[in-house]
């Protein structure tokens, strides 16, 4: 390749990583600042979703932009004889990070791929007499969702609500076991700790305990409550979980019973 190619190549290739460089973090910082502003208190989780929405339609065009740069780089940049290939290499390979973080921060709200989540945010083990909450309520504040399990959807009847759960969670049910009550609570209890749920009550007269899980980007309350009873044919175990905002919990809710239930297995 003669010197006045070659040094149009190097100007292509600088200007590429430039371009990664500025689009990659710059959509990632833009991904994570919806997010931090719910933190700090700027605006609420509404602007920060709104945010993420804006910068969707870019987020998969820059992400296989950078890595085609980065491609790009390790073909030609010998050709090129760039004497800072290494460090335009690291600029684009963590633009192409960068901008697979923007890519990762909404996608971890969303269920997995085929799978149909029905518009609820309060799902119970026992749908006829659903555990109550009780010192949970002076934290949720007057904006909070009902707490009358399935009145959270207005466009939804409680049977209605119910028969999605049904449909939607069939293996979130009452969980049995051969222990005595007092055994079940204590596990119950150490499951909480070791979730990182916030203990909020712990009952062991009435078998209740109640707790708040805080979602790590948009930190979303969520409130537990457990009721554990002794029965002729053994213990028997009810939790409800549900979100203290918004009409969907997009599975959250049954995933955190689900992973609740294999702490104490």
């Amino acid at each position: 390749m003669d010197t006045g190619n070659q040094h149009k190549l190097k100007l292509f290739l600088t200007a590429l990583t430039t371009l990664a460089g500025v689009a990659g973090v710059g959509l990632a910082l833009f991904a994570l600042a919806a997010p931090a502003g719910v933190w700090l208190g700027m605006w609420n989780f509404t602007q920060g979703f709104s945010m993420l929405r804006g910068a969707q339609p870019y987020v998969a065009w820059i992400t296989y932009g950078c890595i085609a740069i980065t491609v790009l780089l390790v073909a030609l940049g010998r050709t090129a004889r760039l004497a800072n290939l290494s460090r335009m290499l690291t600029i684009a390979g963590a633009a192409t990070i960068a901008a697979a973080i923007a890519w990762y921060v909404p996608q971890s709200y969303l269920p997995g791929s085929g799978v149909t989540i029905p518009p609820i945010h309060d799902i119970s083990t026992d749908l006829e007499n659903p555990p109550a909450f009780v010192d949970v309520l002076p934290l949720r504040g007057d904006n909070s969702n009902p707490t009358v399990y399935g009145t959270g959807n207005r466009n939804m009847t409680p049977e209605e609500h119910a028969q999605r759960q049904r449909d939607a969670y069939p293996d979130v049910v009452t969980q049995r076991f051969n222990e005595p009550a007092s055994a079940v609570f204590e596990r119950a209890r150490a499951a909480v700790d070791t979730l990182g749920w916030e203990l909020v009550a712990a009952v062991p007269e009435e078998g209740r305990i109640e707790a708040t899980d805080t979602t790590f980007w948009f930190r979303f309350k969520d409130d537990v409550v457990i009721r554990i009873a002794e029965t002729p044919e053994g213990t028997v175990l009810d939790a409800r979980s549900t979100s203290r905002v918004g009409v969907s919990d997009v599975g959250k809710n049954a995933a955190r019973l689900r992973a609740f239930f294999a702490e104490l297995r």
